[in-house]
Order: C-alpha cells, then sequence, then structure tokens
C-alpha cells in the first residue's frame, strides 16, 4: 500500500477555500471532481491536505514501525496553528494553494517524518517540501501543438488564473492538533481520483495512536 504523513484542515477551511474556488474560477470540487471543462482535473474537497512525507508502496510490517515512529514525533509537537493563504502552481501543471501560520512547525514535523522513512527504508520521494500547500488540482496534458498564430484564442493558463483569483485569499486559522498516517489506493476514490484512508492518528503533545 502507499502510505504518506499528513495534516488535515478542518471541515471549516475546506469549506471556506471551496467557495473561494467557487467565486475566483467557477468551480466547485465538492460537485465537479475530476476532469472539468477548463482542463483541470480539480482534487475533492476531502482530500484536501498538507503532505508531510510520502513513502511509497509500504508493506504492514514497515507500515506498522511507521506508526510506532509516529507516535514520538507527535509527542514531541506542540500543537499549533496553521492558515490557507494564497496559491501557486508548480511546472505549470500542479495548481495549489499555500500554508501560513506557524510553518516553522510544519518543517519539524516534515523533518521528524522523513527520518522516520529512512529509519525503516521506505523509499523517500524527491519533492522538497520546503513550501507547504495544499493540492487543488492538476492540469490536464493538452494533446499536439498549438500553432503560434493561434494562441491568442486560447482559453487562458488554468494556473495563471488561480494565482490571479487566489492572490489575496486568506482562509480561516485552524488548531493543528493531530497527525495523520494514510494510505492512498489510486484510482478507487471519487471521479478515479485516489481514495485516502487513515492508519492512525495522533495527538500532537501526547503519547498515543487513535485506530481509524
Amino acid at each position: 500500500m502507499r502510505v504518506f504523513a499528513a495534516l488535515w484542515p478542518t471541515d471549516e477551511v475546506r469549506r471556506h477555500l471551496a467557495g473561494a474556488l467557487v467565486t475566483a474560477v467557477g468551480v466547485d470540487p465538492e460537485l465537479a471532481p475530476g476532469r472539468a471543462p477548463d482542463g483541470v482535473r480539480w482534487t475533492p474537497a476531502e482530500n484536501w491536505h498538507v503532505t508531510l512525507a510520502f513513502y511509497g508502496e509500504v508493506g504492514e510490517g514497515r507500515a506498522e514501525v511507521l506508526a510506532e515512529h509516529m507516535t514520538g514525533i507527535a509527542a514531541g509537537t506542540s500543537p499549533f496553528d496553521l492558515e490557507l493563504a494564497g496559491a501557486g502552481v508548480f511546472a505549470h501543471r500542479t495548481l495549489w494553494a499555500g500554508v501560513g501560520g506557524d510553518v516553522a512547525a510544519v518543517q519539524g514535523l516534515v523533518a521528524g517524518c522523513r527520518e522516520a522513512g529512512d529509519a525503516v527504508g521506505a523509499r523517500q520521494d524527491d519533492r522538497v517540501r520546503s513550501r507547504p500547500h495544499v493540492t487543488l488540482g492538476r492540469v490536464a496534458p493538452q494533446r499536439g501543438g498549438t500553432r503560434r498564430r493561434d494562441r491568442a484564442a486560447q482559453p487562458p493558463d488554468p494556473g495563471d488564473v488561480l494565482v490571479h483569483a487566489l492572490a489575496v485569499y486568506r482562509g480561516p486559522r485552524w488548531p493543528v492538533t493531530e497527525l495523520v498516517l494514510a494510505a492512498s489506493s489510486p484510482g478507487e476514490g471519487r471521479a478515479g481520483g485516489p481514495l485516502y484512508r487513515p492508519l492512525g492518528t495522533w495527538s500532537l503533545g501526547a503519547a498515543g495512536s487513535t485506530p481509524p
């Protein structure tokens, strides 16, 4: 199973950002996940999360050891506050909302979760987690090239539209109180997206885990 560590925004935070997307780009991620007419595969709002570490394919045995590490990481981290603010695009493809608030605390969790992956020999992705974010969608690659004389007639780039529309967005703050270890099942979620299943949650600042 594909495993990752993450932080999940509250329902209020997700609803606020979903409303901003409806106003900004006319897309409700709750009603139109997957491929939309604008060429973006939007991520369902229930899947919005801040990834701390992605471990790739992990067997049950190593997942259990990872869970033991999560206990120590969570116990050594005090609760803190975050907010979603602004937006951006990675590699002209991945659309995201930025994360503000106590970003230093997020980076501390990123470091701890990566060390946990190294300790169990899990494959680590090469992406730098120096910019915490929530992935909102991915631009679908266009088939064929675009002739220069036709570019003026092309619709606006969805990444540019999103970044401009949410440049000054600032969502409500939420208290981050739990660290989540989750499994991802590609293609089993809504609109052919991934299905996320929590393997365990750990309260920050306290030892122990809560089973899903």
